[in-house]
């Protein structure tokens, strides 16, 4: 700790020398000093004046006297200073006699009474100075902090304020002194240079002090700059001319012993400056021809570098100084005498006994002026992630220069960038241009954490990190900042955050594709936690979800969902009053518009809170889908309002996706229907916009208009708009067979005309059922017919025929091929539809139906077959799927459960499974137009099996096999365009196999593939597994194995291994094929809950337009279908019985028709799991376990039924071959429950009440009992269920699992060993009741009771007790038992086998034993 001032004898003496001084000098010890008071005026100076005392001398010395001399402890008594003198005193004397009106007056004068006084200062004889002339491109200015009243430059002195400056030179001029700064003589100035301080100078060790002293005739430390008087530089004189005493009466070794401690307290830094500035007056004076020129090189140097240095490190001694001498502030002023030599060595000297006296420091308020410290030396330890304003990660050893503003002064100034606490403080700023410089840097930096720049550098998501630090709740502050930048600023981060544009654009990719227009809605994925407040509840007390929800805080609906968050903070309402009262740039106005589209695409509760939001939609109408506007003026707008946007007319089109309601309120009360014809009218060229945009703008407006189209709305437009529509169509032709190249955007206009068209088409098709069901007596529950019938698009299929026909010899040019497969599907898309809905028609011909479709098969289908480009294509079926390389669908990007997406920012590396190449929507549409025309005409069937037998399409099948693709969001949107592929596949198959005997070769590997595509369908997809589950799951004709053998195969494969009271498992294979059509009626039946899911796919597939509710798929929470759909029926009877915990048997009686579900259920078990193994391989061993105990549960004498004693039997040897038995883990939960141990449980408890010693039962009893599943359930078994040994009577050859699995290895739990014992020897547990068991605990307490192995005292005393009690058993067989036990051998009478006599090893232990009990008992006696 810094002590005080100490005494010694030393300072005394110094102290002593210094008065003795003093008073042989003969001077006062104080000067009176007459200052006028500046407050009075000169004559009243005169009269009042006031003493001030100045103290000469060392101010250090006095106060160090003072500190150590003997002075009184008790404060003196202080005379108090004379009162203040007003110079306003005199104006407020007052007589008795004065009126107070008339003072009033005299005071409250007339503004044209004060203006009259003001007289113009006369500037005609101020001189005026021009600028020095310089070298540089701009003369220097002239700034009063630099200019003398003279015109001269000078340099500022230290913190004083202007008027103490110029007080201070008029004081000189008029005394004729010349400051050291001033404008003076060169003689003057010759010895008044401002040079480094001799100490410091004669730090040289090999230089004498007398010789330096000699060699310089003028201060070079004390320069008189601060001292505060006009003769500053006499007095610098004066105290060099002392310096110079002192160091002559010095000897040598003190002058180096004070130079060895100003070198330790002086800046390293310093001393090699005065070093070198010495350096270069040597060598200046050593090549100048006179003293003249020495000393005007000497005065250059001193007056262009040291001052600068002497002035830094002078300056907390100047500042405290120039405090006390400013002249506005003080009346009284102590005039101090400058701090010389001699004073500073005794500073130095004892500078380390002062408390707060050390070396220079420098004010905090220059930190940020310093150079960054040097960097640590790098460590392994993770370092915070720090950002450039580009967002760019900048590695913790580059280096940065400063210059770049990256260095801060921050946690760790040494490193440049920003860390994102950094730039969350940075955000509250309340400068504009820091928050706007934090926000746009997190913005950066939340794009490129989209785009998974950071997977590979970051150990943890800078996402989830963000959003956990309240990112969004920063964002929405900045929305409302008033700052335009700002504000624009977290438009930006809110873009960055919410929308990807990769997502976007492989959206508008499929839009044309087969059901492009269907989307699932992006929600996240939360289970909703119970509310403990509900538990217990009646369900008409309990809250609603609505409620729930509305009870959330805005930061627990943040944390789940990002967008609902925002939209729960009232985010719309801002972004309209940005739109419609701030009016920003394009770029934020776009900006604005892409968050609003990924809000529309968020649920639909979110597009109907954009379309309730006040004046929002009105106006994006009004001021981006204007009815007329302005061309450009400039190539670039610098404002989009008036003009048309393309996105705008995207937000409608998304909003009306969202549902038929919506579509409807943007068509009617939106003006929507106007808007569309006027951009549909309207040719692209014609719009007064720049190209790009008016394409964009005329193809979003067809997609919003076949949006409206495919819910049986906006009808009448297409009639009244069908000349210009027909025009744009025929216009198509143009455009594939163009010789030069065609944009994407011209295509993707043409392909939304046909979608268009599409689904005018379809809406066409129903118009007749809609008419007729108006007639019947349900006419009040079916939509009204809409406008156009099928007379209004008889017209199109000429046309689009021949544009097919174009494309097709556009194909074998290399320049138009491009744009004839982007093409082709579109229309063979239209044609589907077409011949689809003319079969519904009254108006339908068969025969020139039949002609016109065998003339398209000869002359277009064919020919695109057999075409090399779709070869091609059907070639990288393998290769491009995401069901058989689950790597492409692997997230490349940062995901954050609460905010999810499509993730297509990967596949800018991977490739585009949506871009002009991708092999999947032309297989797709002309797979969809075969399989309708072999619907219509039968006989041309076997045309198409060339297609189907080709080695590309036959290996993309076999892969599908096997593999089970991830659902989530980031698949299922590309997944369901590839099971729709996978699905007109096996549909053309399916009818191919009768017909063509090749491709009935195939037919088991195409029920393979419908098998595991029927548990890949997705929600939405729910029509198509009604399809294939009445169609190509229990079909005849794709089980060839029940006509080849296979049944007789599996018979004799079994002949050794069943009972001969039990048919073998090829006679139930060849009844379960019989039944197939019952076991598919019975799996239909118990799927009848999903009918509402299945009507509504249905409608969208079949293209039922006026029944359509919605474009937004169903919530994505998985397949549409479990994957162990076979159990379905035992699940279903087991929930319906509503068993209990408890166990017992139930007192409802079985449904009507349980056995034949049930039997059915096992029927179709045994042919998955004897041909289709594979499909039962998504299924864990545990979950096959669990489903087929629900039969023991679900009553308490199914199980007894002679047909589910047969199936269950070949199941459950099945179960536990070898090779399966191995997998059956116990300890993993089965789906749907918390533990094996709870079902076990209920097991026990029911095997108790109703199993009637069942050999089955018993079985499946006795399977979990294996030595190496948890000893709890043995545990549960031996100890509360006891009772239950006696009726376990499964014999060891009954046991299908082998004895070893029981009795190996030792058992180590020493209460269950107990538990054996005690059920042993009580009788609880006997051969003749349960033979498996009591050899198990026979086997387990032999080798307990002599094993050899060092253990812990309690289990040693168990051993010996057990084996005490063994030998005093009374029944000899359980002893002979447990004594002569030898080996487990299932296939011995006992099921062991025996020692004819004990080893030696237990008969010494079992004599030890009995020694020892006898001399026990004999000391006993004795005593």
């Amino acid at each position: 700790m810094t002590r005080r001032i100490e005494y010694c004898d030393r300072e005394k003496t110094d102290l002593l020398e210094q008065q003795q001084k003093f008073l042989t000098a003969g001077r006062r010890s104080v000067t009176v000093v007459k200052r006028t008071d500046k407050r009075r005026g000169d004559v009243e100076a005169q009269e009042n004046r006031r003493d001030v005392v100045t103290i000469e001398g060392n101010f250090l010395f006095i106060l160090y006297f003072y500190i150590h001399s003997d002075l009184p402890d008790q404060i003196p008594t202080l005379t108090p200073a004379p009162p203040k003198k007003s110079r306003f005193k005199n104006d407020r004397v007052r007589f008795e006699d004065e009126d107070p009106d008339e003072r009033l007056d005299r005071h409250d004068t007339h503004i044209s009474a004060v203006l009259s006084k003001i007289i113009e200062r006369d500037t005609s004889t101020v001189p005026v100075y021009l600028p020095t002339f310089t070298g540089t491109a701009f003369p220097k200015v002239l700034h009063r902090s630099v200019v003398d009243s003279d015109g001269t430059e000078k340099r500022p002195r230290g913190r004083k304020s202007i008027f103490a400056r110029q007080i201070a030179a008029q004081r000189g001029n008029k005394e004729g002194a010349h400051s050291l700064n001033g404008a003076g003589t060169k003689d003057q100035s010759c010895g008044d240079t401002n040079f480094a301080s001799l100490p410091l100078e004669s730090m040289d060790t090999g230089l004498s002090t007398t010789n330096v002293t000699d060699a310089v005739n003028a201060p070079l430390l004390v320069s008189g700059q601060g001292l505060g008087i006009a003769n500053s530089v006499i007095e610098t004189i004066k105290i060099h001319q002392e310096n110079q005493g002192k160091l002559q009466a010095m000897s040598q070794s003190e002058i180096l012993e004070e130079q060895r401690m100003l070198l330790a307290q002086l800046d390293p830094r310093l001393v090699d400056f005065v070093r070198s500035q010495k350096a270069k007056i040597s060598n200046s004076s050593e090549s100048s021809s006179g003293p003249g020129q020495q000393e005007v090189s000497l005065n250059k140097s001193l007056s262009n570098s040291t001052a600068s240095a002497l002035d830094y490190t002078t300056q907390a001694q100047e500042t405290a100084i120039e405090d006390d001498q400013h002249v506005e502030n003080e009346n009284l002023a102590v005039v101090q005498p400058p701090i010389t030599v001699s004073m500073w060595f005794f500073f130095l000297r004892t500078r380390k006994h002062w408390v707060f006296i050390g070396g220079f420091n420098p004010s905090k308020k220059l930190e940020w002026t310093r150079d960054p410290p040097p960097k640590k030396q790098s460590t392994k330890k993770a370092m915070q992630a720090r950002f450039n304003f580009a967002g760019t990660l900048i590695p913790p050893t580059e280096d940065l220069p400063t210059h770049l503003g990256l260095h801060h002064h921050g946690e760790e100034p040494e490193l440049a960038g920003y860390s994102l606490q950094e730039l969350f403080i940075l955000s509250r700023s309340q400068l504009n241009q820091q928050r706007n410089l934090a926000v746009s840097t997190l913005a950066n930096v939340l794009t490129k954490a989209r785009a998974g720049e950071y997977t590979s550098s970051l150990k943890n998501s800078v996402l989830s990190c963000l959003l956990d630090a309240g990112l969004l709740f920063l964002l929405r502050f900045s929305l409302d900042d008033s700052v335009e930048a700002v504000m624009s600023a977290a438009v930006h981060a809110l873009h960055a955050l919410l929308v990807s544009t990769d997502d976007e654009e492989c959206l508008d990719n499929v839009f044309p594709w087969l059901l492009g227009t269907a989307t699932f809605p992006l929600l996240p994925t939360f289970q909703e936690e119970e509310d403990e407040d509900d538990e217990g509840l009646d369900e008409s007390m309990k809250l609603t979800i609505k409620e729930k929800e509305d009870n959330k805080t805005d930061p627990d609906v943040a944390r789940q969902d990002v967008v609902k968050g925002f939209l729960k903070m009232q985010g719309l309402p801002r972004l309209r009053y940005i739109l419609e009262v701030v009016r920003p740039s394009p770029r934020v106005v776009l900006d604005i518009l892409e968050l609003l589209i990924r809000i529309a695409r968020h649920s639909t509760a979110a597009a109907i809170q954009i379309l309730d939001c006040p004046r929002l939609m009105h106006t994006v109408i009004s001021e981006f889908l204007p009815g007329s506007w302005a061309p450009h003026t400039s190539q670039t707008a610098s404002s989009l309002y008036g003009l048309p946007v393309a996105l705008a007319m995207k937000l409608l089109r998304v909003l009306a996706s969202a549902g038929r309601h919506a579509c409807s309120r943007i068509l009617n009360s939106l003006g929507g229907k106007e808007l569309l014809a006027r951009f549909v009218v309207v040719d692209p060229s014609e719009m007064l916009l720049e190209p790009s945009e008016a394409l964009r703008c005329s193809t979003e407006a067809l997609k919003m208009f076949a949006v409206a189209a495919s819910y049986g709305q906006a009808c009448s437009l297409y009639k009244d708009l069908y000349p210009v529509l027909v025009q744009r169509l025929q216009s198509g032709n143009r455009t594939c067979a163009s010789s030069e190249a065609v944009t994407p955007l011209e295509l993707d206009r043409v392909r939304a005309l046909l979608v268009l068209l599409t689904q005018v088409t379809h809406t066409a098709g129903c118009y007749e059922e809609l008419e007729r069901g108006l007639g019947s007596s349900e006419g009040s529950e079916c939509p009204p017919p809409p406008p156009v019938s099928w007379s209004h698009v008889t017209g199109l299929q000429p046309t689009v025929i021949g544009l097919l026909k174009g494309c097709l010899k556009a194909l074998d040019n290399p320049g138009q091929m491009s744009s004839a497969l982007i093409l082709i599907p579109s229309y063979l898309l239209f044609m589907e539809a077409y011949y689809s809905q003319l079969s519904q028609q009254s108006s339908f011909q068969p025969v020139q139906c039949l002609q016109e479709l065998e003339s398209l098969s000869s002359d277009v289908l064919m020919p695109l077959i057999s075409h090399h480009a779709i070869q091609n294509m059907t070639s990288r079926f393998r290769s491009s799927s995401m069901i058989c390389n689950p790597a492409l669908s692997a997230v490349g990007w940062e995901v954050v459960p609460s905010l999810p997406g499509l993730g297509c920012s990967k596949f800018k590396t991977t490739g585009n499974p949506t871009g002009p190449s991708s092999p999947s929507p032309l297989p797709t549409a002309l797979l969809h137009l075969l399989n309708t025309i072999t619907s219509i005409h039968k006989g041309m069937t076997k045309r198409f099996s060339s297609f189907l037998l080709s080695d590309s399409v036959l290996n993309y099948l076999r892969s599908c096999i096997g593999v089970t693709p991830p659902v989530s969001l980031t698949s299922a949107w590309i997944l369901r365009h590839e099971h729709h592929l996978l699905c007109l596949l096996l549909r053309l198959a399916h009818k191919l196999v009768p017909v063509d005997p090749e491709v009935a070769k195939h037919a088991s590997l195409f029920h393979q593939v419908s098998l595991a595509l029927l548990s890949w369908l997705l929600p939405g997809s729910e029509h198509l597994a009604h399809e294939l589950m009445s169609t190509m799951i229990f079909s005849h004709s794709l089980l060839p194995e029940g006509g080849s053998g296979e049944p007789e195969v599996a018979a004799l494969a079994e002949l050794q291994l069943q009972e001969k009271t039990l048919p073998g498992a090829g006679v139930l294979l060849r009844d379960a094929l019989l039944h197939l059509p019952s076991i598919r009626g019975c799996f239909l039946t118990h799927l009848a809950h999903m009918e509402p899911a299945v009507f509504a796919s249905r409608d969208r597939y079949l293209g039922r337009t006026p029944w359509i509710r919605s474009h937004l798929l169903p919530e994505l929470t998985g397949p549409s279908l479990p994957s162990d759909w076979p159990f379905l029926p035992l699940i279903s009877l087991y929930e319906r019985m509503g068993f209990s915990a408890g166990g017992g048997q139930q007192v409802e009686s079985l449904p009507v028709g349980s056995l034949e579900s049930v039997t059915h259920c096992l029927q179709w078990l045994l042919v998955l799991e004897s041909w289709r193994e594979q499909a039962l391989s998504v299924v864990q061993p545990v979950a096959k376990l669990a489903r087929l105990a629900c039969v023991f549960l679900c009553s308490s004498d199914l199980f007894l039924e002679r047909p589910v004693q047969e199936l269950m039997w070949v199941l459950f040897r099945g179960l536990t071959r070898p090779d399966r038995l191995e997998a059956l883990d116990l300890g993993s939960p089965p789906p749907g429950l918390a533990s094996f141990h709870d079902l076990y449980s209920a097991l026990l408890a029911q095997y108790e009440a109703v199993s009637f010693g069942d050999p089955l039962f018993g079985c499946f009893m006795l399977l979990p009992l294996q030595r190496r599943y948890s000893v709890t359930m043995r545990l549960a078994a031996f100890g509360e269920h006891i009772g239950m040994l006696r009726s376990l009577g499964v014999s060891l050859q009954q046991l299908p699992i082998p004895l070893e699995k029981f009795t190996s290895p030792m058992e180590d739990s020493l209460p269950l060993l107990r538990l054996y014992f005690r059920a042993l020897v009580t009788g609880a547990l006997k051969r003749n009741w349960c033979p498996v068991l009591y050899v198990v605990a026979v086997a387990h307490l032999n080798a307990f009771i002599f094993s050899q192995d060092a253990v812990a005292e309690e289990i040693e005393v168990t051993r010996r007790s057990m084996l005490r009690k063994t030998h005093y058993l009374m029944d000899e067989v359980l002893k002979n038992h447990l004594l002569f036990f030898r080996l487990p051998q299932q296939d011995a009478e006992l099921g062991f086998s025996t020692y004819e006599q004990l080893p030696p090893i237990r008969a010494r232990c079992s004599e030890n034993l009995l020694a020892r009990k006898r001399s026990d008992f004999m000391n006993s006696f004795n005593c």
